[in-house]
């Protein structure tokens, strides 16, 4: 049985889906003003995992994670470079969509933009209004009236009367309550805007995963997730919004990731240690940073230095050497009834524990180097497969691109013929010579009887 911890609950649950056989997930995407972070690498790969172990476990998995094109940094950042909002968000989800696939992740089964669901938006604030727990204001926005929804704190364990004492808000004189939240935004000039019973507007940020949820997953579905820092206030106040609006229970588990630390310290921005995706990827290969998120399970927090990423790469190096010049038979399924396989197995279904089902791919790499098995080596492939990782050939890994100071392929193979010629030759000075030069390069050589193979260090 699978087994995977529940916010809402506090605990670890056996899964049981609503429609046996099916599962429905559904997790907070992009806010598409800027490049993606390192910190979204964590809850997109953690995301893409439990995809596929849902995919290799059997079920039809209906995954759906969206895009905000339309938020009030949106609309910032596209006046501060001079360019139309839209224009803006193609941009950013076309490098969204690069660094994923540089990580190596699967495209979801629907990837919904909020302002292709401002119908059904409205739609849920009608009904909330309509039932006591939203209301209109007098500058032309909508709130929701979270003392009207008994529920409110239920995830996240706060209460109302904690947050005031604890929080200092604003006080907005349109608010019933200072802890009342923004469905529909009154239109400003020069801002997008869509008509609505209200008045011309746009919708806050909470309402649009309600509605890109519900239009695609229905009212009542299996999997919400997200990063750690959604679980208060805006999974909070998709609760509120959704079973306000439903009158039935919105999610059953609700799955959220760990944050990463950058030397220890939160990223951010003001410290100096904020990295996107893409300077990471200046230095490092998509699968090593994706290897580096995977080996830490998805619920604990990961401290980010360029030694750990480093060290992330040789422990991927260690996986891809047992796999070199190994002629693999074609790939017939997992038998999960293999030692390995069924460790590799229990470990995933024990909350997605990818920590334990790396150390199985360790040391099925460590037996498939001490025998040489085919079958082994094919399992050690396939297993990596359901973690994403493992797929390319190991000569393109181990060997990978030069940098724009480093070697290329060609010269590399050009230096090891010389260096054959020399020890022909018996020119060991020149040998030496040669060899020191590429170890200087990040060249590693590794010599056996079948001749020399080389990767980079």
């Amino acid at each position: 049985m699978l087994n995977l911890y529940n916010t809402l609950t506090r605990q670890k649950e056996v899964f049981n889906p609503i429609e046996a056989g099916k599962v429905k997930m559904y997790v907070c995407g992009m806010t598409v003003y800027d490049l993606c972070h390192i910190g979204h690498a964590r809850m997109l790969t953690a995301f893409d995992v439990i995809y596929r172990w849902f995919a290799a476990s059997g079920y039809d998995v209906t995954y759906v994670r969206n895009i905000t094109d339309i938020d009030d940094k949106i609309i910032k950042r596209s006046a501060e470079r001079g360019i139309s909002p839209e224009a803006l968000v193609e941009e950013t989800i076309a490098d969204m969509h690069a660094d994923t696939n540089a990580l190596g992740l699967l495209p979801p089964t629907f990837e919904p933009r909020a302002t292709q669901h401002i119908g059904g938006m409205q739609d849920i604030i009608s009904k909330l209004i309509s039932r006591g727990k939203a209301y209109p204001a007098a500058n032309g926005d909508v709130y929701y009236a979270v003392r009207e929804f008994p529920g409110y704190g239920k995830l996240s364990g706060k209460t109302l009367e904690s947050l005031r004492a604890g929080e200092r808000i604003e006080v907005d004189p349109n608010k019933r309550d200072a802890h009342d939240f923004v469905l529909w935004k009154a239109a400003k000039p020069g801002e997008p805007q869509w008509q609505s019973p209200w008045g011309a507007g746009r919708p806050g940020w909470h309402i649009e995963c309600s509605a890109m949820s519900c239009h695609h997953l229905g009212e009542h579905f299996d999997i919400h997730g997200g990063g750690e820092d959604l679980q208060f206030p805006h999974h909070e106040n998709e609760i509120a919004q959704s079973e306000g609006a439903h009158g039935q229970q919105y999610v059953n588990y609700w799955m959220h990731n760990g944050f990463i630390n950058v030397d220890g310290e939160k990223m951010s921005k003001s410290l100096g240690n904020f990295f996107t995706i893409r300077d990471v990827l200046g230095h490092f290969d998509g699968e090593v940073i994706r290897f580096f998120i995977v080996r830490s399970h998805y619920r604990s927090p990961v401290n980010f230095t360029d030694g750990i990423l480093g060290d992330a790469k040789q422990g991927l190096t260690r996986l891809y050497t047992a796999l070199r010049g190994l002629a693999l038979p074609a790939s017939s399924g997992i038998d999960w009834s293999n030692p390995y396989a069924a460790r590799f197995k229990a470990a995933m279904d024990d909350d997605f524990g990818t920590s334990e089902a790396v150390a199985v791919l360790f040391e099925l790499a460590g037996e498939v180097n001490k025998s040489g098995d085919l079958a082994l080596a094919r399992l050690l492939k396939d297993l990596g497969g359901v973690l994403g990782l493992l797929q390319r050939d190991p000569e393109a890994f181990l060997q990978g691109e030069a940098g724009s100071d480093g070697l290329s392929a060609e010269q590399v193979e050009a230096l090891i013929q010389a260096r054959k010629d020399a020890r022909a030759a018996k020119n060991w000075a020149e040998s030496d010579r040669i060899r020191d030069e590429l170890t200087a390069a990040g060249i590693v050589l590794e010599d056996s009887a079948a001749g020399t193979s080389w990767r980079r260090a």
